[in-house]
Formats: structure tokens, C-alpha cells, sequence
């Protein structure tokens, strides 16, 4: 876990949460993608937001969640709403 924690945007919380769905490093993270790894914390914490996958795509690409392109948080916010029909 210490490993996830070191990356941007992961704090304990986070990197708890993600182990918790079988994501428990850095290069799991990278492999199973941003959507990938919202979708099995979606499961398991409904109450994971559009905020949560923002920052597992800054984590995978080393920015800060909120310095992510409008064309990328557009296209995962897409991806959430699809996620909520």
C-alpha cells in the first residue's frame, strides 16, 4: 500500500480502498487503467464519485487531478454518467 500512497492524487484512504478491489500497486493501477479501477471500487463503494476517477487518471499519468486536460475529464466524466444508467 505504501507504494499506491506514493503516487499523486492516492492518499491512504484511497490506496485502502484500492486494495480492498485487488488493486494494491502502483503498476496494477497503471495495467487495469483509471476507468477499469473506478469501476471495481463503483462495486464496492457506491459512493466513489467523477472527483475519485479524475484522480486515478492524474495518479497514472503523474498530474494533479485537476491539471487534467478538459478533453480528458470530459471523456471520463462521459464514462461515469454512462455509468450511473
Amino acid at each position: 500500500m505504501a507504494e499506491l500512497t506514493s503516487m499523486m492524487n492516492i492518499g491512504k484512504e484511497m490506496a485502502k480502498k484500492l486494495t480492498t478491489v485487488g488493486i494494491d500497486s502502483s503498476e496494477k493501477l497503471i495495467e487495469s487503467g483509471a476507468k477499469q479501477a473506478f469501476l471495481k471500487l463503483k462495486e464496492t463503494y457506491p459512493s466513489v464519485c467523477l472527483v475519485h476517477l479524475y484522480a486515478l487518471e492524474g495518479a497514472i499519468h503523474n498530474t494533479e487531478f485537476n491539471s487534467l486536460s478538459e478533453d480528458k475529464k470530459q471523456e471520463l466524466k462521459e464514462f461515469s454518467d454512462f455509468l450511473k444508467r
